[in-house]
């Protein structure tokens, strides 16, 4: 199991567009991100805060990406 690194929500919402994710809606403080394939997540935007381990986990299983698939979506 690769080792996550600290993310903050702007990176991981990059990430997922790299992906081929498009921000659909915002409400309040969570994007919803969708595939054009039907894979959907939910990232929690929070201006200076990371995003959780447990959490980016939860985000990239929903997404059905593997961590060593984001840490090079990370590197663009």
């Amino acid at each position: 199991m690769s080792k996550l690194p600290r993310v903050t929500s702007r990176q991981v919402i990059r990430a997922l567009e790299r992906a081929g994710f498009v921000a659909v809606r915002q409400r309040g403080s969570h994007a919803f991100l969708q595939h054009q394939d039907g894979r959907a997540t939910v990232v929690p935007v929070h201006k200076s805060e990371d995003i959780g381990i447990g959490l980016l986990r939860k985000i990239l299983r929903d997404a059905e990406i593997e961590p060593h698939e984001f840490q090079k979506l990370l590197k663009g």
